[in-house]
């Protein structure tokens, strides 16, 4: 029998607030999701079974992988800043204080960030698509099926080995970054092999090297998390994958940015009162 209540027929009318409440709660929800997917790649560390090699085969993608790119980039930012503070310090007669300024600037900021966002957009876009497809396919299906855990075969190894190998690339960054500037400043300042490296190393302290070298251990963990997150949620077939792609990237840049300001206010206490 048809309804004639135009009520029904009209359906109930959208409010702003509810959409709106409706949007915040989904928010909340990824929150939680996200949570419980960080904490448990984390807890898997202390149980068997290991995934070791699958560990070691993530280490080859994301560390050697991002290798060229990593240091390409770090040398030409060197090179950039050499330009830009020496503009400034010839003015005043201060060009030796641009190997301190370089030297400080990359090792503290701009390489632990420089090097998170470069991973971010070439692995954490490859771990989503990766995962979105296995998800799109039913592999991660037919793995529960046989019993295995996909958060401790597929999370777990790739975010162990984004840890462990972004603060190595931030370190081959910030070298390679030293090099272009002291490259530049050679030809455009006449600065001495010497005098460069002398002013360069003894400018950074060990809480210098301990925040540029931190900072990346926390920006592997969220980028690697983010996109195995965004990836094993895909939804919508091949679509869905692009879509997870996308997000996983925007969002790990945009949290590791804003995680970035509060360790470097942590870091600025902490070398003040601990090291």
């Amino acid at each position: 029998m048809a309804t004639t209540d135009p009520k029904l027929l009209e359906g109930s009318p959208v409010s702003l607030t509810g959409t709106l409440m409706e949007g915040v709660k989904q928010r909340v929800q990824h929150v939680q999701d996200y949570t419980m997917l960080a904490a448990q790649s984390v807890t898997n560390l202390f149980s068997p079974p290991y995934y070791f090699s699958d560990v070691l085969d993530q280490m080859d993608i994301i560390g050697v992988g991002s290798l060229p790119i990593v240091v390409l980039t770090g040398f030409f930012i060197g090179a950039v800043m050499v330009l830009q503070t020496a503009a400034q310090f010839i003015r005043f007669g201060q060009t030796a204080l641009t190997a301190e300024a370089v030297s400080l600037a990359l090792v503290r900021e701009l390489g632990p960030s420089i090097s998170g966002l470069l991973v971010t957009g070439r692995n954490a876009s490859s771990i989503a698509s990766e995962l979105g497809s296995m998800v799109v396919t039913e592999q991660v299906d037919a793995m529960r099926a046989m019993g295995t855990d996909p958060t401790r075969k597929l999370v777990t190894p790739r975010m162990v080995a984004t840890v462990l190998m972004l603060p190595l690339l931030t370190a081959m960054a910030d070298f390679a970054g030293l090099i272009g500037g002291f490259v530049v400043s050679t030809f455009t300042l006449r600065l001495g092999a010497v005098s460069f490296w002398t002013s360069a190393i003894d400018s950074l302290d060990f809480s210098d090297l301990m925040q540029g070298l931190s900072k990346p251990l926390v920006f592997g963990f969220i980028l690697s998390t983010v996109g195995c997150y965004h990836g094993l949620r895909v939804r919508g077939g091949t679509q869905g994958v692009g879509r997870a792609t996308t997000s996983a990237v925007v969002t790990s840049s945009v949290f590791i940015l804003v995680t970035n300001f509060f360790l470097t206010k942590i870091m600025l206490f902490l070398s003040g009162h601990v090291f």
